[in-house]
């Protein structure tokens, strides 16, 4: 491609809800910024739709055409980049797939398309050459795929960690400051727009996993299938554990993490790797991000912690995102999509799930009766897990709660010590618990 200061990068865009709305402001409030930073403007041509009637809260550019036919932004010649921002897999696919096909560029904040078909998209834009950039697919306007695909190639990653996704950590900051249940505190997040008419993605984890796939692409350069992932949202999470996790100085947050496991080595790295509700020690920061932030943590060789910071969501962080991304390709950068100077990645060396080592919070409901505790304590031994700390309740009409803080041990080990004390008779009800996280360290 030769490089024009004079001739504007002309940019077709697929989606007009509220981040493709924040685009459109953007592009119009920060244009000299734009043209200061890249040499050149950004012109908006067209907008894919599916209703041209309806009503905007964004004003068009004068001389941007509305249109609902999808070949007129894929077969126009003279539109360079293709922004997709209508979401889903099978559309944005098709799309993405025919811009590619005609020679675009694509800018795209499409989690779930990237996590579950990105591979191939990856290997078609470096057919094509062609750039690929996704910045806003991933924590909104924390700039954390560039920092792991640019900043940080100096240094191995040895793990990553955060709240990805705003909508189960409102609900969750709700529960622990203000004393809501879990249901009270989604309707509050469906009422204020956080929180979807079927929130399933969100409070099951699906999100926040989808997220992690393009985190573990970019930090360990290895394909993790989605499918492979461990996920465990925040559903109907009790809030007498959010009030025991208070009361032991932790603070539970859902989690996508990613991390190398013991025995990896330079040719090889095996990952732990799964979303889940877990407990934060208060003084980790990750404990004090509130609200509908997110929020990332990389552990690397060289840099040592980073922690990244900010809104996940919305129309001007996510949409100051895509604008990044659409300067890099007014800039006519050389395609760096995934980070690494292959697009066809290995597939990661996964550990098993049963195989996780952690420390656990564990919360059981049993008879206020002698004896309980040491057989409870029986059935943890059985499986060589170590209590670290124990708390007992009065009984509240359905049994005694019964708290137990463990010393390290396998997922399968838990497992399997509080099957036997379910099928011994000794829980009311199946036993809550939740990985560990934290001790002293500020991070």
């Amino acid at each position: 491609m030769t490089r024009s200061n004079e001739k504007n990068l002309v940019v077709g865009l697929a989606g007009f809800g509220t981040v493709g709305g924040g685009l459109v402001r953007l592009l119009q409030e920060n244009a000299d910024l734009v043209r200061s930073r890249c040499g050149r403007g950004i012109t908006l041509k067209k907008v894919l739709v599916r209703n041209t009637a309806k009503a905007r809260a964004a004003e068009l550019p004068a001389g941007t055409e509305l249109v609902t036919d999808p070949a007129a932004l894929t077969d126009d010649p003279e539109i360079d980049v293709l922004v997709e921002l209508i979401g889903g897999i099978d559309h944005a696919r098709a799309l993405i797939d025919r811009a590619l096909d005609q020679g675009k560029h694509i800018v795209t904040a499409n989690k779930a398309l990237l996590a579950e078909e990105g591979l191939d998209l990856f290997r078609k834009a470096a057919r094509k050459k062609r750039i690929l950039r996704y910045e806003a697919s991933v924590a909104g306007a924390i700039p954390i795929v560039e920092a792991l695909k640019e900043s940080l190639t100096g240094n191995r990653i040895h793990s990553i960690m955060g709240i990805l996704n705003g909508t189960s950590n409102y609900i969750l900051s709700e529960m622990t400051s203000n004393g809501m249940e879990f249901d009270v505190a989604l309707q509050q997040a469906q009422r204020l727009g956080y929180a979807e008419t079927d929130p399933t993605l969100d409070i099951d984890g699906h999100d926040a996993a989808h997220k992690l796939v393009l985190l573990i692409r970019l930090a360990f350069g290895v394909h993790y299938p989605y499918t492979a992932l461990s996920i465990r949202g925040i559903r109907g999470l009790s809030g007498m554990d959010i009030r025991m996790a208070r009361e032991l100085g932790y603070r539970v947050k859902l989690i996508a993490q990613a991390r190398e496991a013991s025995g990896s080595t330079q040719d090889q790295v095996c990952l732990e790797a799964g979303v889940f509700p877990a407990l934060v020690h208060h003084k980790y920061l990750l404990a004090r991000v509130g609200g509908v932030y997110n929020a990332v943590r990389v552990e690397a060789n060289a840099a040592g912690s980073l922690f990244f910071h900010g809104r996940g969501a919305g129309d001007l962080p996510t949409a100051g995102a895509v604008l990044g991304d659409l300067l890099a390709v007014a800039r006519e950068e050389r395609p760096n999509n995934t980070g690494y100077a292959y697009s066809d990645l290995p597939k990661a060396c996964i550990v098993p799930r049963e195989e996780w080592h952690a420390c656990y919070y564990v919360r059981v409901m049993v008879e206020d009766a002698p004896g309980v505790l040491r057989d409870l304590s029986g059935c943890m031994a059985a499986e060589g897990i170590s209590m670290a700390q124990v708390i007992q309740k009065s009984d509240e009409g359905q049994g005694a709660p019964l708290v137990l803080m463990t010393h390290e041990t396998s997922a399968q080990a838990m497992r399997d010590a509080l099957q036997r004390a379910m099928d011994a008779g000794l829980l009311k009800e199946p036993a809550v618990y939740f990985r560990v996280l934290g001790g002293q360290q500020g991070m």
